[in-house]
C-alpha cells in the first residue's frame, strides 16, 4: 500500500499543535505502560498499522510482555490486567467507538473508581489524541517503517 501524503509537511503547523499535546501528555502524570496498552487497544480497533508498530515496539521498551500485548484485543477473557488497566481499555473503547457506545455509565463509573477527576481528564485526552493520529495514519495510509 503506497502513502497517500506527508500530511506533517503540507501541515507543519497543525503537526505541531499534535505535538504540543503529546508534550502534554507525555508529562501529565499517567504511567507509561498504561499510556502505550491505551495507544495501542485503540490503533487495533481503528486499525493503524503505523501507530500499532510504533506503540508495540514503545510498550515492550517499557517492560511490557509480548504475551500481554498479544492479548489485549481480548483483555476482558483474562485476568492479567489491572483493574485500573481494565478501567482505561473500557473507556477507551467506549471512546473510540462513540457512535456505538454513547460512552456509557458503567465504563464511566469503572474509571471514576481508578482515577482521579484530572487523570479522566488526561485519559480522556490521550484517547482522543491516539484516535486523531490513527486518523491521519488511516487516511493516509502511513506505512511503518521497512522490515
Amino acid at each position: 500500500m503506497e502513502e497517500r501524503m506527508n500530511w506533517q509537511d503540507v501541515a507543519p503547523d497543525a503537526y505541531k499543535a499534535m505535538i504540543g499535546v503529546e508534550i502534554y501528555i507525555a508529562r501529565c502524570g499517567l504511567e507509561n505502560s498504561l499510556k502505550e496498552l491505551v495507544k495501542i487497544r485503540a490503533s487495533q480497533i481503528n486499525g493503524c498499522a503505523f501507530c500499532l508498530d510504533m506503540h508495540v515496539t514503545d510498550a515492550r521498551k517499557h517492560g511490557e510482555s509480548d504475551r500481554r500485548l498479544s492479548l489485549l484485543p481480548a483483555w476482558r477473557e483474562v485476568s492479567w490486567f489491572t483493574a485500573r488497566e481494565r478501567a482505561a481499555l473500557a473507556w477507551t473503547e467506549a471512546l473510540t467507538l462513540l457512535p456505538q457506545s454513547q460512552a456509557p455509565d458503567a465504563d464511566y463509573n469503572a474509571v471514576r473508581e481508578q482515577f482521579s477527576e484530572k487523570e479522566i481528564a488526561d485519559l480522556t485526552l490521550l484517547i482522543s489524541m491516539i484516535n486523531a493520529w490513527n486518523r491521519f495514519g488511516v487516511g493516509f495510509r502511513r506505512q511503518p517503517p521497512a522490515l
